[in-house]
């Protein structure tokens, strides 16, 4: 009977945030481990239908990079990265579409509608979604020199969103699936991050959250320990002291991003924890981190 007491005690403790959230739409960047392993990839599925049912409005953006550096060994395409970005000519940007916005978009759109829910896959390009230009990075040569620039071909940034595809998608209770796949002016397509299209989308939206799937527990401070909450400025200080580096510097640059533009909070979360989006949004801890305005 404990069992069974406990398990209620699990769903009243979830009331307060269903009641919060409901009607609002959360903006999910989902990728790492947790697109690998077959567990966790049934558990995301779950999660994103439960929230659907609960009220919610989900909207997944989705990576894929793995996939894409394995079909392009097959391929006998070699992968090169600058500044870990993948160079992108025509002919590998026509594997990224290929695999994005096939092979890995339909797989989770399909894992979705097995638990139950409905989903819808997207690129950028449908309804003209995420508007791009081509990225070019800058490397510092000196102080008497103009920064060199690198060109990393077919990699994009976003210029501008058109949410009426997802709006449209929501007002008939379909749950939007995004591969970060971006249409130029005249036509061109682009790579794009997928965080940086997580961010942009949030913003669009005016989400109540974005949340980051990755493969570390969350940010973590001088002593390897998660912490819990982070402001704008906690975050600077972080990065000025070393504390944030790497590869988390441009995730809570994204979730900085999002929170000026008006989305309530980010989340930096760990996708290798079985059901991480929903112990995030429904339990009084959650389990990574949190940045709010």
């Amino acid at each position: 009977m404990q069992e069974w007491i406990n398990k209620a005690q699990i769903l009243i403790e979830a009331l307060p945030y269903m009641r919060r959230f409901l009607g609002h739409t959360l903006v999910i960047k989902y990728g790492g481990h947790a697109m690998k392993d077959e567990g966790l990839k049934q558990g995301f599925a779950q999660n994103i239908t439960l929230l659907k049912y609960l009220g919610l409005n989900p909207v997944v953006v989705h990576g894929g990079g793995p996939q894409i550096s394995q079909t392009l060994n097959r391929m006998g395409i070699k992968s090169q990265f600058v500044d870990g970005m993948r160079v992108t000519d025509g002919e590998t940007m026509d594997v990224v579409e290929m695999v994005l916005g096939g092979k890995v978009n339909k797989e989770i759109v399909n894992l979705i509608n097995a638990a139950g829910g409905r989903a819808v896959g997207l690129t950028g390009k449908d309804g003209q979604l995420i508007k791009a230009q081509k990225m070019h990075l800058h490397r510092p040569r000196g102080q008497e020199e103009p920064p060199e620039i690198i060109d990393i071909g077919m990699v994009g940034q976003v210029t501008s969103i058109d949410t009426a595809v997802i709006e449209t998608l929501q007002a008939h209770n379909f749950i939007p699936i995004i591969a970060p796949v971006g249409v130029g002016e005249g036509g061109e397509t682009y790579n794009i991050n997928a965080d940086l299209v997580a961010s942009q989308i949030a913003a669009a939206l005016k989400a109540s959250k974005l949340i980051l799937l990755t493969d570390v527990p969350g940010v973590l401070d001088e002593n390897g320990q998660l912490i819990s909450t982070l402001t704008r400025e906690l975050v600077l200080e972080g990065i000025a002291q070393g504390i944030i580096k790497g590869g988390m510097i441009p995730k809570v640059n994204c979730c900085l991003e999002a929170i000026a533009a008006g989305v309530a909070k980010a989340h930096i979360i760990d996708g290798r924890v079985l059901h991480a989006v929903l112990l995030e949004i429904f339990t009084d801890q959650g389990i990574g981190t949190e940045i709010v305005a």
